[in-house]
């Protein structure tokens, strides 16, 4: 049976900017940008997916200029003349394609702290992980916890990260607020025991992300979309849960509204599994639902897995493709807005053109050795 996918090609525009699609890339690491600069093969690599009617890209996360920004091997800067130009390559490519992008900015915060293959504290070796309070997860302790000049050097780089994307002509920009980074750890109460204003309520563990929002929106002007991308789970705690109602949510995202966000990218593992009992709507439909913003849905789209932690789990990660059927009528519904895809696009650079055609049986699985090769 054929899948009615037109909602998911129709065009949407978020204040000025229009998009050609509903279809989001989803940032995803990939390492492979020696001496933190992208190349002109990372440059070939979102062209692809924008030759292939992917609407927007969000780029793979780039650090910050703060010396402890970054914790991963070969991810590129967003700061810095050289890889500066290597994102206005980027950028050139993928307009050229008809496609509009975005960076995503990221600090990793106390996650610079585990260590491990892959983990680097270069090339500043010296500068501290840093957090809210100091923790990984509760009770476990293993770096700094920032004082407010710290927090108002991360602030600034973040805000300068906007700026800079705005003039190296990006259509808008993605805060990573999700997964346990440094935003996300000052909203979780797990990682933020903070007794300052920047600690306590779930409205006050806002502070910092709508401090950077509004710093931003004064710098780039009201029509320049910001984007803020948060999860409930953690790398660390796949269960940890920033709200557990919808009422709590509300409280969470007000804040945020008020700063200037313009949309909300809402990263669950399973894009079709409720988030609340006594409802069907996932993060993003509930988002969508108490804001009235603009939607982004992610979670394992298109694929029969879910993201699994392949390497804790000492197994290789592999997914078959599946049916976006539901995701197509929830779309229709009018749960969300737009839909990203990951690691599908990896394995499928004209993942919307063969959608948008009728030919997901010519969608390829993904596996983990995908990684391998930045195709």
């Amino acid at each position: 049976m054929s899948v009615d996918v037109e909602a998911l090609f129709t065009p949407f525009t978020i204040n000025k900017l229009e998009l050609p699609n509903r279809v989001v890339m989803a940032p995803m690491t990939r390492n492979f940008s020696p001496n933190n600069v992208p190349g002109d093969n990372v440059a070939a690599y979102y062209r692809r997916r924008a030759e292939g009617d992917t609407g927007l890209i969000i780029t793979e996360g780039t650090y910050v200029n703060h010396p402890s920004a970054g914790a991963y091997e070969n991810v590129p800067f967003f700061y810095g003349d050289e890889a500066l130009a290597g994102w206005k390559k980027v950028v050139d490519e993928v307009h050229a394609a008809g496609a509009k992008i975005a960076p995503q900015l990221w600090h990793t915060g106390i996650m610079r702290g585990v260590g491990g293959e892959g983990m680097t504290m270069e090339p500043y070796p010296d500068s501290p992980a840093m957090g809210p309070s100091g923790l990984l997860m509760p009770g476990k302790e293993i770096g700094h916890t920032m004082t407010l000049e710290d927090i108002e050097q991360v602030s600034q780089a973040y805000i300068q990260g906007a700026v800079d994307a705005q003039a190296l002509g990006f259509d808008c920009i993605e805060l990573h607020g999700a997964h346990g980074y440094m935003i996300d750890q000052f909203f979780w109460e797990g990682t933020n025991q903070r007794t300052d204003d920047y600690g306590g309520s779930i409205v006050k563990r806002t502070k910092f992300a709508a401090d950077i929002i509004r710093g931003i929106r004064e710098k780039v002007g009201p029509d320049y979309p910001i984007i803020l991308r948060f999860s409930q789970w953690k790398l660390m705690n796949y269960q940890a849960r920033l709200v557990d109602s919808p009422e709590t949510l509300e409280q969470f995202l007000q804040p945020l509204c008020d700063a200037g966000v313009d949309v909300f990218h809402c990263s669950t593992r399973r894009f079709w599994l409720p988030e609340f009992e006594g409802s069907d709507l996932n993060l993003a439909g509930w988002t969508k639902k108490i804001t009235g913003k603009p939607c982004i849905t992610v979670g394992s789209v298109s694929l029969e897995d879910e993201f699994l932690d392949a390497e804790a789990r000492g197994i290789a990660e592999h997914s078959e493709p599946a049916s976006i059927g539901n995701l197509a009528t929830l779309l229709k519904r009018g749960d969300f807005d737009l839909v990203a895809v990951g690691r599908s696009l990896i394995s499928n650079p004209e993942w919307a053109r063969l959608v948008r055609a009728g030919q997901e049986s010519e969608l390829l699985a993904y596996d983990q050795s995908n990684l391998a090769e930045l195709v």
